[in-house]
């Protein structure tokens, strides 16, 4: 029990003051007794009490009690002061002030003390998830709305004979069609993770052998980026999705195809204490020291400028992430040495995570 808890509070509170009305009554009446004779000197003490003894010990006992209630009632005032900023707060928070925070008045007990620092916490994150909605429609908004404008403008062109239907002009739109597509999976799966039910179908597969075939599918992309390919990949077994392991892969390629032009890129697979690793590297020109900490966020980019004309969404790490998560492991990204950076996916060799279907 702890010494700035509430039932220690209790316990001692009421033990003050059955002792200090204890003492009252002892005491009151010891000087009563002594000072009788002063009082009375005519007058013996009589074995029987009378109505003025009735009157004196009523006192004593009144004195008692009054420090009881006004010790109650400080303890009283320190329970219940928290409480109530938290229900005030709380009736903020309900009427869409994420802002609100519980103060208390003065410093209390321990577990008032835990319960406002819980309650800030969760209205913190309250604030962030609704701030991070409100910035995610809007992102979604504009994602949507680019290629949109474009097909809407080529198909308006080819109806209105601006445009000669020709293949290059349709492999463009099939294109647009593909990116909106990619779009669209990348929102599921991230909607599904956050709601706990992204799908996964595990099953036993090797970790090299899953990143070999995305390299192979990966390879007319990677030669016109001009990027120099270099693998390590050591066969690794575990229980996972294999769908959203080459899909995981699939998006650190694309976006070092984007960002990381004309570098060098080396995939690895390895085992570290006990996880299996998947190891994607670059030597581009990386990020800034402040940006490591946003890269996973969703919509965040490091260029908006650039990602936008080379077709990213702001959403593939945040993919990548989830995937990870999903499997019950982690991604993790930091700079390479000299330039470029290195994400990492960690998936657990003892037990994946089952997803539940839906």
């Amino acid at each position: 029990m702890s010494k700035n808890g509430l039932i220690w509070k209790i316990v001692l509170a009421m033990t003050i003051v059955n002792i200090v009305a204890l003492a009252a009554m002892v005491f009151g009446w010891m000087i009563f007794i002594a000072v009788y004779d002063w009082l009375f000197p005519k007058t013996p003490y009589p074995e029987d009490w009378a109505a003025f003894d009735i009157v004196v010990f009523g006192t004593i006992i009144l004195i008692g009690q009054l420090t009881a209630a006004v010790v109650g009632w400080r303890l009283a005032g320190k329970i219940t002061a928290p409480l109530a900023a938290v229900g005030m707060a709380a009736r903020s928070v309900a009427e869409g002030d994420f802002s609100t925070r519980a103060q208390a008045k003065e410093k209390s007990f321990g577990e008032a003390e835990q319960l406002l620092t819980d309650f800030n916490a969760m209205a913190a994150r309250l604030e962030a998830a609704e701030a991070e909605l409100r910035y995610s429609n809007t992102a979604i908004a504009h994602e949507l709305r680019t290629p949109l404008t474009i097909l809407r403008g080529r198909l308006q062109g080819l109806n209105d004979g601006v445009f000669t239907p020709e293949p290059e002009l349709f492999d463009s739109l099939v294109a647009h069609v593909d990116s909106l597509s990619r779009l669209v999976e990348d929102l599921r799966i991230l909607g599904l993770f956050s709601a706990s039910r992204l799908e996964l179908t595990t099953q036993s597969v090797d970790l090299a052998e899953e990143a070999a075939a995305v390299l192979r599918s990966m390879a007319p992309d990677l030669a016109v980026a001009d990027i120099t390919l270099d693998t390590a990949l050591k066969p690794v077994r575990l229980e996972a999705d294999a769908a959203r392991i080459r899909q995981a892969l699939l998006a650190l390629l694309e976006n070092a195809c984007r960002y990381a032009t004309g570098s060098d890129v080396r995939v690895e697979t390895l085992i570290i204490d006990q996880d299996a690793v998947l190891r994607v590297s670059d030597t581009g020109s990386g990020l800034q020291p402040d940006e490591y900490d946003h890269a996973f966020e969703r919509f965040w980019r490091a260029d908006t400028s650039r990602t936008r004309a080379r077709g990213g969404s702001g959403l593939g790490l945040s993919v990548v992430r989830a995937i990870a998560e999903s499997h019950g492991g982690k991604a993790e990204i930091r700079p390479n040495d000299g330039s470029g950076i290195i994400v990492e996916l960690f998936f657990p060799l003892a037990s994946c995570g089952n997803g539940t279907s839906l």
